[in-house]
């Protein structure tokens, strides 16, 4: 395989790999020795000084700047959040949507994408859903809009069977159509490119504990500030343009932030917040280019050992079509996720099959290691491995 970087150096940052095959990244990525260390930092710091919170939050502002570099926004685009749940949550709300108008989403997308929104239902608010497909682009979305449709709410990359939908060619029907455009993108921050700007989206949202290295609880909202008319359906005096600073509340001054601050409520996940800027020093410093060939490669080889042992692919095989890092295989999981945990390989359950996504530090004999477990058992039943 190529070498896009050095991911045996990577590796030896992420001591589970000496432990088991771990394929499951799309489920919770690892902890490498950066984020434990920023986090062990935090809690000596907390421990020995009872917290700078000044420079603590200082440090967030840093981090928020990173995270702004990383999706090409700016700093006062983004908001911090709890996760990708609490994200699209936070964006439903804001739209300026009245009874009869309508969302277009798509069925079997990521269902806490599609619960933000259904629960709109309940203000009148219509939401369609066009048919999952291989190929997810403008004019799938272009038949199923007429004057009542205000807004198309999506994943980027589906985390159910690999799926990378062209966003950027909805965005631009988005933009001809005058709709708002949100974007889950938590199966493909860390490990594929996203472009706040080329994409035009109005709102994305994500978690941070997959491709972004960092364990649950923290995730982030980005807004297009050009879009002023959206607002916070909730109000806290950190989301205030004039916070008072004497913690009195005005009933006359609730503007709110013009950054988006405007969405966040305090206090802040400061220790993950801190994990997060040494995760993305790490991603910064590999490139999120490298990452994303480095796992089309790995899925490539992947897909190849799939194909010669006769064990089918669920989702596209392009890479046009396809995430870099998501793979299902076609193999009944209540037959075949004790077996791998038995021999220490670590992947998902998932709708059709066994869920392989990759990371930064998988390498090809990780691959290669899970097809031998296939392969082997395969030989052992004397059964094709659907059927084992």
């Amino acid at each position: 395989m190529k070498q896009y970087y050095d991911v045996e150096a990577v590796r030896k940052l992420f001591p589970v790999v000496e432990k088991m095959t771990y394929l499951d990244s799309g489920f919770q990525a690892p902890m490498s020795t950066p984020v434990k260390q920023a986090l062990e930092s935090f809690v000596n710091e907390s421990y020995e000084t009872a917290g700078p919170k000044s420079v603590w939050l200082e440090r967030m502002e840093a981090t928020r700047a990173k995270l702004a570099t990383l999706l090409n926004a700016t700093a006062e685009e983004i908001a911090f959040t709890k996760n990708t749940s609490e994200a699209m949550n936070i964006a439903a709300n804001a739209l300026p949507l009245k009874a009869g108008d309508n969302v277009l989403m798509i069925h079997g997308d990521h269902p806490n994408n599609a619960y933000a929104f259904l629960n709109l239902k309940k203000k009148g608010i219509e939401i369609r859903f066009i048919e999952m497909a291989d190929i997810i682009n403008g004019e799938s979305f272009h038949s199923q809009i007429d004057a009542n449709t205000k807004a198309i709410s999506m994943s980027s990359v589906t985390f159910h069977a690999g799926h990378r939908f062209d966003i950027e060619s909805v965005g631009r029907l988005c933009k001809e159509k005058n709709l708002y455009f949100i974007i889950d993108i938590m199966q493909a921050v860390g490990v594929v490119p996203i472009d706040a700007k080329k994409v035009g989206a109005t709102f994305f949202g994500c978690g941070t504990h997959k491709g972004l290295l960092v364990p649950q609880g923290l995730g982030l909202l980005y807004w297009d500030r050009a879009r002023t008319e959206l607002e916070p359906a909730y109000l806290s005096a950190i989301s205030l343009n004039n916070p008072p600073s004497d913690f009195i509340a005005r009933p006359n001054d609730l503007a709110v932030a013009a950054t988006a601050a405007r969405f966040e409520i305090g206090n802040f996940n400061l220790p993950a917040i801190h994990a997060l800027d040494a995760a993305l020093d790490l991603i910064a410093q590999i490139g999120i280019d490298n990452i994303q060939a480095h796992c089309f490669d790995l899925g490539d080889r992947l897909i190849a050992g799939l194909d010669a042992l006769n064990v089918e692919l669920v989702g596209p095989r392009d890479r046009s079509l396809r995430a870099p890092h998501i793979y299902v295989a076609a193999l009944p999981a209540d037959q075949w996720m004790d077996h791998f945990a038995s021999v220490d390989v670590r992947v998902s359950p998932e709708r059709d099959g066994i869920r392989v996504s990759f990371g930064m530090f998988n390498n090809a004999s990780d691959v290669d290691r899970l097809l031998e477990v296939i392969g082997a058992r395969n030989r052992t039943t004397g059964q094709s491995p659907r059927a084992a």
